[in-house]
């Protein structure tokens, strides 16, 4: 398995390097058992979140009490699964995602309602912000939630939302009017069994996994189950994405590093007439720019996670350098895996042809790879 002699870095504390072996040794015994036994896609992410509920995981994707986010650890998890399988990665990140919002900006109620269950692996989450209209640009959702009441009617739709269709309950973003673009929208919990809430289609992908659109027809949600303020839904949606942010670059580098190990055991085996194939000039060139890759990224994703876990208030430029340079540079690894695989790097069925299928989705979605370099952008130049 990949290098782990990161961990000695002065990012990481006692408890990070325990964390990482102790999900590596779970994730070696009990992933690909968990995948091959599951019936189809859906069946498969709900048996990963009950495991990793059962073996104490899920529990680092909510924050408890007035304990903050650990977001080292969140970056270690998510690397370390992704390093085994994207789907296991993918269903510990909804926990934390989908739940997010009600760590940050949930009342007590809310909290002691919905997160044991999302710690425990009982209950999964979700995160519904995009539309077929707004996706990166937050300012254009259209789906609304009016007052009826004590209660709030949501009406709109919502698309590519992980989790869709297996989610337990969803947090929903929607336009309350107390302002224009961004200043007028607020965040609810919807559970999934509300009526109204139907889904309207199953999204297919390279990689598979859960993806739905959603749609809501006069949804009615009790005003207890509006997470924060009433116009302060921006503000929940990106101090969540705030944190998530880096551990999407953090699953990138997983994902590299698996494939960089991968590679460098192939290219020891594989042999060009009497010649193995590490042996040529070329091969080396490309394997040291590879690993100089996964260090760079390693360090700018865990830059990001210390920084946040050291008390900074927002880190929106570390998180996406982070999730910009991690998810591009993996995409690098991977293609160079592949290419240098041969032809046992397109066949189906093969490592690097699996990682090559996950990590191309990582650099669009929590924010296309353009959206982070506007983001850096805007905040290095000082503008709004």
């Amino acid at each position: 398995m990949p290098d782990k002699s990161y961990l000695d870095w002065p990012f990481f504390d006692s408890q990070h390097r325990v964390l990482a072996q102790s999900v590596e040794v779970w994730a070696a015994a009990h992933v690909d058992q968990i995948i091959e036994a599951g019936n189809g896609l859906d069946d498969i992410c709900i048996s990963l979140v009950r495991a990793l509920g059962d073996a104490g995981i899920c529990r680092h994707a909510v924050a408890e009490g007035d304990a903050p986010f650990d977001v080292r650890s969140l970056c270690v998890i998510r690397e370390t699964l992704a390093q085994f399988s994207g789907l296991a990665d993918f269903a510990f990140a909804m926990q934390g995602l989908g739940s997010g919002p009600i760590s940050l900006f949930g009342t007590e109620t809310q909290k002691n309602q919905f997160l044991p269950g999302v710690a425990s692996g009982q209950a999964l989450p979700a995160f519904a912000l995009s539309e077929p209209e707004a996706g990166s640009d937050v300012a254009s959702i259209t789906t609304s939630a009016r007052t009826d009441g004590t209660d709030y009617l949501i009406d709109g739709c919502k698309t590519w939302i992980s989790n869709g269709g297996i989610a337990d309950h969803y947090v929903v973003f929607a336009r309350t009017g107390e302002g224009s673009g961004t200043r007028g929208l607020s965040a609810f919990i919807v559970p999934a069994d509300s009526p109204g809430l139907s889904i309207t289609e199953r999204i297919e992908i390279i990689a598979p996994h859960p993806l739905a659109t959603l749609e809501f027809d006069s949804v009615r949600v009790p005003a207890e189950l509006r997470v924060g303020a009433p116009g302060e839904g921006f503000k929940v949606a990106m101090a969540t994405l705030d944190i998530f942010r880096s551990t999407v670059g953090a699953a990138a580098l997983g994902l590299a590093r698996r494939a960089l190990s991968e590679t460098v055991r192939f290219v020891g085996e594989r042999k060009i007439g009497d010649t193995v194939l590490a042996s040529y000039q070329m091969t080396q060139a490309r394997i040291a720019d590879m690993a100089t890759g996964v260090d760079a990224a390693a360090l700018l994703v865990y830059r990001a996670a210390w920084t946040k876990d050291s008390g900074a208030p927002r880190i929106s430029r570390e998180a996406s350098m982070a999730k910009l340079f991690a998810t591009e540079e993996a995409q690098r690894v991977i293609d160079s895996a592949v290419q240098l695989h041969g032809g046992q790097g397109v066949r189906t069925g093969r490592k690097v042809e699996e990682l090559y299928r996950d990590i191309r989705a990582m650099r669009v979605y929590e924010g296309a790879s353009e959206i982070q370099k506007l983001i850096i952008a805007r905040q290095t130049l000082g503008t709004p």
